[in-house]
């Protein structure tokens, strides 16, 4: 059997683009002899001593409860259920847009409520303690979520943000790509990711984004 390479990927189950990466780095795993391993980052955290819109940071407001319940599953279960959970948050955030016409101003009421009925449904079909919703609003596990996200943001720099790949001694922010390519056009950008980021003084490759996330 062929030993397959641990790939450590950064998310935080809120962003889009994040989402599209790990759909892209599934298909990778299937034709490349890589293994992801999911830990969890927040926008947050990233984002609380910014200058960010008062928008944004209302949706940031409520984009910890899913992270929240992210790291009480890894508590007990072990961060390997992490991988499978994301599946069914992004899933449903995502690729159903759950969250869409929710009124994030809203603090109390039905952004909370909705946020807190599609984690309940990712916990029910991951087949995970459904209590575990109840993390979502509350601080206990706010430090682990800190130190998870610094293990990763600490690789690749403060500028970026979700998600971060490392891979050996190799990290780098994204790709960021819509839609996510399959079977061997997914290989062909691995590769061509680790050659770009492997190579010493590599920063940045860049252009503007020109279509939203195409989920399917």
């Amino acid at each position: 059997m062929t030993e397959r390479t641990p790939v450590d990927f950064w998310f935080d189950p809120i962003c889009p683009w994040a989402w599209m990466t790990s759909r892209w780095l599934h298909e990778v795993a299937a034709v490349r002899p890589v293994e992801p391993r999911w830990h969890i980052m927040s926008l947050a955290v990233l984002n609380e001593d910014k200058d960010i819109s008062e928008e944004y940071r209302l949706i940031l407001k409520h984009a910890i409860k899913p992270v929240r319940v992210l790291q009480a599953a890894a508590e007990k279960y072990g961060e390997d259920v992490l991988g499978t959970l994301y599946t069914e948050l992004g899933t449903r955030i995502h690729n159903q847009g759950r969250l869409k016409s929710v009124d994030m101003s809203d603090d109390a009421g039905a952004a909370s409520a909705v946020f807190r009925e599609v984690v309940a449904e990712a916990l029910e079909a991951a087949g995970l303690d459904p209590s575990l919703v109840d993390a979502a609003d509350v601080t206990d596990h706010d430090e682990a979520i800190r130190r998870s996200h610094a293990k990763g943001i600490d690789l690749v720099g403060q500028e970026v943000g979700t998600p971060v790949i490392a891979v050996g001694d190799v990290a780098f922010f994204g790709p960021v790509v819509s839609p996510a390519p399959k079977g061997e056009d997914a290989a062909k950008l691995w590769d061509g990711v680790l050659l770009v980021a492997g190579t010493d003084g590599f920063f940045e490759l860049k252009r503007s984004r020109t279509r939203s996330p195409i989920f399917d």
